[in-house]
């Protein structure tokens, strides 16, 4: 990178434009997004369901059927974080984590996106965020929710590659 510049920010998002020279020596620039890393969260219960939550995205203009997932604050340790969005999301609480590794967004991002398998679940209480009020919750089969993630009813990038992840975890794939 030769040169970057802040150009605007928001809460916890900036965008930068940068300035960068490619393989071939060209100077080209470059648009940036900074966003806060996430985690996104498989719940798997003992019979094989999974629970995807619904809620309206609005730069989509849709609502859109997702694994539970959020952003994480500065510092947050990424497992607590999985356990908190669970939770408030669904009103499960985990014993253990397993971890199906990161993924990232888009290539102007620069958040990394934590994905986690979340077994021993026990129902606890809800508390979601004022944006998340309209949420549902969807208990199914985890191979249902997988077949769902691979035809494209699930369209939400981050939580097909949870759903698959975790399907291999589990020897379903």
């Amino acid at each position: 990178m030769l040169t970057q510049k802040e150009v605007g920010r928001k809460g916890q998002f900036a965008v930068r434009d940068d300035m960068i020279r490619l393989p071939s020596g060209e100077e080209v620039p470059y648009v940036v997004v900074v966003n806060p890393d996430s985690v996104f969260v498989v719940p798997h219960f003992e019979n094989g369901d999974t629970l995807l939550v619904r809620q309206w995205r609005h730069a989509w203009d849709a609502s859109s059927w997702e694994v539970p997932a959020g952003t994480l604050t500065r510092g947050e340790d990424p497992m607590q974080g999985a356990l908190r969005e669970l939770e408030e999301e669904t009103g499960f609480r985990a014993e253990r984590l397993t971890s199906l590794g990161v993924a990232h967004g888009a290539a102007i991002l620069t958040g990394t996106a934590h994905m986690y398998l979340a077994d021993g679940l026990t129902e606890s209480k809800q508390n979601r965020e004022a944006y998340e009020q309209d949420m549902e919750v969807m208990r199914l089969p985890l191979q249902e929710a997988l077949e769902a993630a691979l035809s494209g009813d699930i369209g939400h990038s981050t939580s097909v590659t949870s759903l698959a992840r975790a399907a291999r975890a589990l020897r379903l794939i």
